[in-house]
């Protein structure tokens, strides 16, 4: 069974600091083509390469966000 995905651009308007040294820092991402309400995500600023390697974003970073589900997960449109 395949998985269906939507890939779109986003760019990294700024990182947030956690307020407490517990929480994790923030990359916060504007998806121009989401809806209004919705085009700021905020995830965690870590990333993995292929080796294990962590890393954070920069702001001005661009990125893709991408949607991904199981097909079993979806309908077809019609």
């Amino acid at each position: 069974m395949g998985k269906k995905r939507k890939k779109m651009r986003g760019t990294v308007e700024k990182i947030i600091k956690p307020i407490s040294p517990m929480e994790p820092e923030k990359a916060q991402i504007t998806i121009p083509e989401a809806d209004d309400l919705y085009r700021e995500v905020r995830v965690e600023n870590v990333l993995t390469d292929e080796s294990g390697e962590k890393a954070g974003l920069k702001p001005g970073a661009e990125v893709d966000v991408i949607v991904e589900a199981d097909s079993s997960a979806t309908m077809k449109k019609l």
